[in-house]
């Protein structure tokens, strides 16, 4: 017999991280920086390189450091805390479903937690009468797993 998870424990965890592109980017922000400060001397050039590459990889990691939780009756995603009882049906959505629910199929009143390096997504519907929100839209790496997270949640209570 294995030993159960603590209440805690999370039955779903996803970090949305930049691609590592993002990083070469960030790179490059640096050596457009030095370039910039070149005529100024040598220490402003490296000062530039230094400061630059640190800045953009700053941004980068901020960017990339949302994440998406199932845990103690809530579905938390970035800064949006949705109690389970809110949700109503989850939906995988393959690269060309994502792209048309943020696109041309998108409502303005869905909250959208969307990363455009991040091609399938999970649309999750919000029942709450009081919640003018229809749906959540969530970029997944892994939407097969957070679509049966929900599901699991959602069976235990």
């Amino acid at each position: 017999m294995q030993p159960s998870a603590p209440a805690s424990a999370p039955a779903y965890e996803e970090r949305l991280t930049a691609p590592r592109s993002w990083w070469l980017i960030s790179l490059l922000v640096g050596v457009a920086a030095a370039l910039i400060l070149l005529p100024l001397g040598v220490l402003p050039m490296l000062g530039g390189l230094v400061g630059g590459t640190a800045v953009a990889a700053v941004m980068a990691s901020s960017y990339g450091s949302v994440r998406i939780r199932v845990a103690g009756g809530q579905l938390i995603a970035g800064e949006a805390q949705i109690p389970l009882s809110a949700l109503g049906t989850a939906e995988v959505l393959d690269a060309e479903a994502a792209r048309a629910w943020r696109t041309h199929r998108a409502d303005t009143r869905a909250f959208m937690l969307l990363r455009s390096y991040i091609p399938c997504a999970v649309k999750v519907e919000i029942t709450d009468p009081a919640d003018p929100t229809p749906y959540a839209y969530l970029s997944s790496r892994r939407p097969e797993r957070l679509v049966a997270a929900l599901t699991a949640v959602r069976a235990e209570d």
